[in-house]
């Protein structure tokens, strides 16, 4: 019985140790901040990373500690307790444009054809690339906090809703929902006589 519990426990353990491996860390800004106390200051370090397994996942976490490395542990298990997942068009652009705002940070994803890249910056960039797009275009036209461009980055990605979503919404078929973005605007006239 008790060796029982034991595998059923180690088959867990390895199912984590599995989906942390494919897990991509990326720092994207360490800040020294200093508490005022009585004898003086007391210095410690706060980092932001950024993590995703590159297949449609991220997340962002804050961490705070005395050494640098413990700030960073701190930080990449917030964010992996806090990962969402994104909706990929063919494993590699968005459906869709969209625009997010936090604080005084604002940011615009737009989807990109093949062969475009990853054109965007700074923390938008660690996060685009963590979550795997291949194809996008991020433009940050708010503040350059890195705490608020990550935010706001998230708050666009969250935004983000596949043709197969919007067709349950709407109680249609997914070929329904695609036909009409392939061929733009279809008129009222155009669905009668077809």
């Amino acid at each position: 019985m008790a060796r029982r519990d034991d595998n059923r426990g180690g088959n867990r353990n390895n199912r984590e140790e599995e989906r942390d491996s494919e897990i991509v860390e990326k720092l994207v800004h360490i800040n020294r901040v200093a508490a005022t106390v009585k004898g003086g200051r007391r210095f410690s370090f706060a980092a932001l990373m950024v993590v995703g397994d590159q297949k449609g996942r991220v997340g962002f976490g804050h961490g705070k500690a005395r050494e640098v490395p413990e700030a960073i542990r701190k930080a990449t298990e917030e964010a992996k307790k806090t990962m969402i997942r994104v909706p990929l068009r063919e494993s590699r652009t968005l459906h869709h444009d969209g625009n997010g705002r936090w604080g005084a940070g604002k940011v615009m994803v737009r989807s990109a054809p093949p062969g475009t890249g990853v054109i965007a910056g700074g923390p938008m960039r660690a996060v685009l690339e963590t979550l795997g797009v291949q194809d996008v275009v991020g433009k940050s036209v708010g503040s350059s906090n890195p705490y608020n461009m990550v935010r706001a980055t998230f708050e666009a990605l969250k935004a983000q809703s596949s043709p197969r979503q919007v067709a349950a919404k709407r109680g249609k078929k997914v070929s329904d929902v695609i036909g009409r973005r392939a061929d733009g605007a279809s008129t009222p006239a155009a669905d009668v006589e077809g």
